[in-house]
C-alpha cells in the first residue's frame, strides 16, 4: 500500500519528532538526510554500472533491472528536510496559554492551599471520574472567572477567559453532571506542580499534554443550564449501566472498559492498579482486538453482499466504535488501519501491514504530533508492529505445537518484545509473570470482549436484554480477576530493575530492528538477547554495589529519607498510605530496588504510618525498628508485623537511646518527649527534629542534648531558631514559601539551605554537594 519511498519520507517524519528531544534535533535529522542520499547516490550508480555490464553481456536475455527499487537519493534528501519540519511543526503545536487563558490570572506562587475563592464559569467537557482520593474529577471549558471579594460571596467584574480547567470537586457535587453542561465551579484556582521526586508523577507534564494550565479545586457547584445536550456519552453511558445492572461492581465497568476503553469508563482504580501491575494493561484498552473483532463480524454478516455494502458497513460500523471511545490515539491508529483493510477489500488487493500502521502512525502525528511522547500512542503501535513484523517469523519456529497454541504464545510474546523496553525506561518494573499471564487469559479475554461488544449492541436497541447478555459474562470476568489477583500476589510477580537510560533503550531497539531485518541476526537471536540482558542488567548491577547516596524525598511535613549504601537499602519514615503509593513506591522502582533492608519507623507527627502496609505489600522488609510505639498504635504495628512474617522479616521496638546500625548509618532517637532523630551517615552528623517550640529548643541547646550537625532537617518551624542555635551547614525544611524577612536572615548565616516544597527531593553522595532535583530536572530540560 505504501512504497519504499513512502515509508522513507514517514520514518523521516517521525524521526524528526523524536528528534526533537536532541538539542538541534532538526537540524541532525536533515545530515542524516544528506549523508543518506551520498551514500545511497554512490550504491545506486555503482549498481548501474554492474546493471549496464550485465545487459551488454547478456545481449538478447531479459535482465530484471533490480536497482532501480533503490530510494533515489532524492527521497533521503526529502526525508531530511521533512524531519527538519517535523521539529518546527512540533514546536509550533507545543500548547501555550494564551492572553486570556484561566492560568494567566492564577497570582504567582499560587498553590492549591492558598485560600483565594473563586467562580469560574463555564462548560463541562467530560464525564465526571472518581479520583483515588474520593473526588470527583472532570474537564472545565472556561469562559467567565469572578473573584470572590469577602466572606458574603459578593464579587469583582467578571473576566472573559479561555482554556481547560481541571476540576475536582466533593463527588456529590460531580454526581449528575454531563458534557455539553453550563456550570459555575466555586472553589481555588492553582497552576500544577512537576514531579518533585524522582520517579514521581509529573502533575505539571500531564496537563501540559493536554493542552491545560491550571487546575481548579472545587467546592461548590452551581448548575446553570438543565438542557441535555445529545452526545456520544449518552450512548456510552447506555451501555455501561447495562453492563453495570446485571454484573455489578467491579466485573460490569471492567467488561464496558474492555470493550470501549479504560479511558471511556470509570473502572475503579484497585481493578485498573491489579491489571497494570501484572502486565495486562492492554486488555483495558480498546484498540486492535476490538477493531479487528467488528470487522471480522461484519465482513462475515455481509460476505455474500458487493464489495461497496461490505465496505459502507464496516466504514460505519468503526467511525461508531471511534466516537464511543473518545477518539483515544491507540483507537484512532487501529481505526485508521481498519479502513486500509476495507480500502484493500474494495480495490481486491492485498494489503501490506507494516505499510498501512507506519501511514497510520504518519496521519495521527500529522494530526497531533504530541502524541509522539503520549504512552499510549507508543505502546499502541510498538505493539502492533510486534505483531504485523515478529508473529510470523515466531510461529515458524513454533511450527511443531498446534496452531491455536502456538498462537496464544506468539501474539504477546511479539508484544512484550517491542515494548517492554520503553516500559523499563518509563517504570523500571518487569511484571515476571505477564507473558505466562497473558497466554493463560487469552481465551477469557476473547469471550469477554466478544460478549461485551455483542451485550453493548443489544443494550442500544434494548436495555433489559442487554444487561441479560453482560450477565452470562459474570463467571469469565470473576474467573479473569481471580487469576489476576492470583498472578499478583506470586514471590516475585514484579521485578524493578530501575528506569534505563536513553542509550540503554536505543541500543536494545537497534537489536530488535537488526534480528527483523538482517539474515545473520537472525540466525543468532539468542545471542542478541544476551546482548539486552547484559546491557540492561550489568549498569544496574555496577550502580548497585557502587552507589552511596542519601535522599531527602519531598513528602509534606514528614522527614523520609532513603539512604543507599552499596546495595543495602534503609528507608526511614513512611508518611501516609499515598505518600507509599506515590513517592516511595515509584522512586525505589525507578532505582531498581527489589527489598528494604532495615526500615525505621520515628512516627515524628504522632499520626499513623499507613505507608508500611503499602509497601510491605510490595516490597519485602527485612528489618523493621520502630522508636517507642505507642499503645493506641498497637493494631498498625501486629497488622505491620504479619506483613513481616511473610518475607521473613525481623520487627524491633526501640527504646531512646537505643542504635540501629545498617550498613553505613547509626541511627538514634535521644528524646523521649520530643521528635528527634540523630544518624551518623559516614563521617556526617544528621539531625531529624520534628515541630518543637523555641523555648524547647533553647533549653535543649544549653543542656547540650542537641548535638551540632552538619546536616539539618527540621519543621518550617523551627528553621530559625535551630539554624541560629546549631549553625549547620546544611538546612533542610519542608516549606514551600517561606516569611521572606525569615528567610533573608537566614541567608546571611553560612548555612545553605533548601526546601523540598520548592527545591523538591535533595540528595547527596561523597563525591559530591547537595543537589535539588527541580533544579537539576530544569537544567536537564534547558539543555535538551
Amino acid at each position: 500500500m505504501i512504497q519504499t519511498s513512502g515509508v522513507i519520507i514517514c520514518l523521516g517524519y517521525i524521526f524528526g519528532l523524536l528528534f526533537t528531544v536532541v538539542p538541534w534535533g532538526g537540524v541532525w535529522i536533515l545530515v542524516l538526510g544528506i549523508v543518506g542520499a551520498i551514500f545511497f547516490r554512490r550504491r545506486t550508480t555503482s549498481q548501474q554500472l554492474a546493471q549496464k555490464l550485465e545487459n551488454a553481456g547478456s545481449k538478447n536475455k531479459a535482465v530484471p533491472n533490480t536497482w532501480q527499487t533503490t530510494p533515489h537519493p532524492r527521497i533521503w534528501l526529502a526525508a531530511g528536510l521533512v524531519g527538519l519540519l517535523a521539529t518546527l511543526y512540533f514546536q509550533w503545536r507545543v500548547p501555550q496559554p494564551g492572553a486570556k487563558d484561566i492560568s494567566q490570572f492564577v497570582p504567582p506562587g499560587n498553590s492549591s492551599n492558598q485560600e483565594q475563592l473563586v467562580i469560574v464559569r463555564g462548560e463541562v467537557a467530560s464525564n465526571p471520574r472518581l479520583t483515588r482520593n474520593q473526588r470527583g474529577q472532570f474537564w472545565l471549558e472556561a469562559t467567565q472567572l469572578d473573584e470572590v471579594k469577602n466572606e458574603k460571596g459578593s464579587t469583582g467584574v467578571p473576566k472573559g477567559v479561555t482554556g481547560k480547567l481541571y476540576v475536582t470537586v466533593p463527588i456529590l457535587q460531580a454526581t449528575g453532571l454531563y458534557p455539553s453542561q453550563q456550570i459555575a465551579v466555586t472553589g481555588i484556582l492553582y497552576k500544577p506542580k512537576a514531579a518533585s521526586n524522582p520517579g514521581g508523577f509529573d502533575f505539571q507534564k500531564f496537563l501540559k499534554q493536554e493542552g491545560t494550565f491550571a487546575g481548579l479545586i472545587g467546592r461548590q457547584i452551581n448548575v446553570l443550564d438543565q438542557e441535555r445536550k445529545w452526545g456520544w456519552w449518552q450512548i456510552r453511558e447506555r451501555i455501561v449501566r447495562s453492563q453495570v445492572r446485571w454484573l455489578g461492581i467491579p466485573e460490569g465497568p471492567l467488561v464496558s472498559a474492555m470493550v470501549l476503553g479504560s479511558k471511556a469508563v470509570d473502572l475503579p482504580y484497585d481493578i485498573r492498579d491489579l491489571f497494570v501491575q501484572a502486565g495486562l494493561a492492554h486488555a483495558l484498552a480498546a484498540s486492535g482486538f476490538q477493531t479487528s473483532l467488528i470487522l471480522s463480524v461484519i465482513l462475515q454478516l455481509t460476505r455474500r453482499a458487493k464489495k461497496g455494502t461490505q465496505f459502507t458497513l464496516g466504514f460505519l460500523a468503526l467511525i461508531i466504535f471511534l466516537s464511543l471511545t473518545g477518539f483515544q490515539p491507540a483507537v484512532l491508529r487501529a481505526v485508521i488501519m481498519g479502513f486500509a483493510a476495507l480500502i484493500g477489500l474494495l480495490l481486491k488487493r492485498k494489503v501490506k501491514q507494516f505499510g498501512s500502521l507506519l501511514l497510520a502512525a504518519t496521519l495521527l502525528l500529522v494530526f497531533n504530533p504530541l502524541w509522539i511522547w503520549d504512552l499510549g500512542f507508543q505502546l499502541s503501535f510498538l505493539a502492533t508492529l510486534g505483531l504485523v513484523v515478529t508473529v510470523p517469523a515466531l510461529v515458524n519456529r513454533l511450527a511443531w505445537l498446534p496452531p491455536a497454541i502456538a498462537a496464544l504464545i506468539t501474539v504477546p510474546l511479539a508484544a512484550t518484545i517491542w515494548t517492554l523496553p520503553v516500559q523499563l525506561f518509563v517504570f523500571g518494573v518487569v511484571p515476571s509473570y505477564s507473558l505466562l499471564l497473558n497466554v493463560v487469559s487469552t481465551p477469557l479475554i476473547s469471550i469477554i470482549s466478544i460478549g461485551g461488544i455483542i451485550s453493548a449492541l443489544v443494550a442500544l436497541i434494548w436495555n433489559e436484554a442487554g444487561s441479560f447478555l453482560a450477565g452470562v459474562l459474570h463467571y469469565p470476568t470473576d474467573w479473569l480477576i481471580k487469576l489476576v489477583e492470583f498472578f499478583s500476589k506470586l514471590p516475585g510477580n514484579s521485578i524493578a530493575v530501575g528506569s534505563i537510560s536513553t542509550w540503554q533503550l536505543l541500543a536494545i531497539y537497534v537489536l530488535i530492528i537488526l534480528v527483523w531485518l538482517v539474515p545473520w541476526w537472525q540466525r543468532r537471536w539468542w545471542f542478541a538477547n544476551v546482548i539486552a540482558i547484559v546491557l540492561v542488567f550489568i549498569p544496574l548491577w555496577h550502580s548497585t554495589n557502587t552507589l552511596f547516596r542519601i535522599t531527602v524525598l519531598e513528602s509534606g511535613t514528614e522527614p523520609i529519607v532513603v539512604v543507599q549504601d552499596k546495595g543495602t537499602v534503609t528507608v526511614i519514615n513512611s508518611g501516609d498510605e499515598g505518600t507509599g503509593r506515590f513517592t516511595i513506591l515509584p522512586f525505589l522502582q525507578q532505582q531498581g530496588v527489589n527489598q528494604i533492608n532495615w526500615a525505621i519507623a520515628t512516627d515524628f507527627q504522632g499520626n499513623e504510618s499507613n505507608a508500611w502496609l503499602e509497601l510491605l505489600q510490595r516490597l519485602p522488609i527485612k528489618s523493621f525498628s520502630e522508636y517507642s510505639p505507642k499503645p493506641e498504635n498497637f493494631l498498625a504495628t501486629q497488622a505491620i508485623q504479619q506483613e513481616l512474617q511473610k518475607y521473613q522479616g525481623a520487627y524491633q521496638p526501640l527504646a531512646v537511646g537505643q542504635t540501629v546500625e545498617t550498613g553505613s548509618i547509626v541511627a538514634q532517637l535521644i528524646n523521649e518527649q520530643l521528635p528527634i532523630l540523630r544518624l551518623q551517615i559516614l563521617d556526617q552528623n544528621w539531625l531529624l527534629v520534628g515541630n518543637i517550640k523555641s523555648k524547647e529548643i533553647q533549653k535543649l541547646v544549653k543542656n547540650g542534648s542537641l548535638p551540632h550537625p552538619q546536616v539539618l532537617w527540621c519543621a518550617p518551624q523551627s528553621l530559625k531558631d535551630l539554624v541560629i542555635a546549631l549553625k549547620p551547614e546544611v538546612a533542610i525544611a519542608s516549606s514551600a514559601n517561606f516569611d521572606p524577612k525569615v528567610l533573608s536572615e537566614l541567608n546571611q548565616s553560612q548555612t545553605k539551605l533548601f526546601f523540598t516544597g520548592r527545591d523538591g527531593a535533595i540528595q547527596w553522595t561523597p563525591d559530591g554537594q547537595f543537589e535539588a532535583f527541580i533544579e537539576a530536572a530544569e537544567n536537564k530540560s534547558s539543555i535538551l
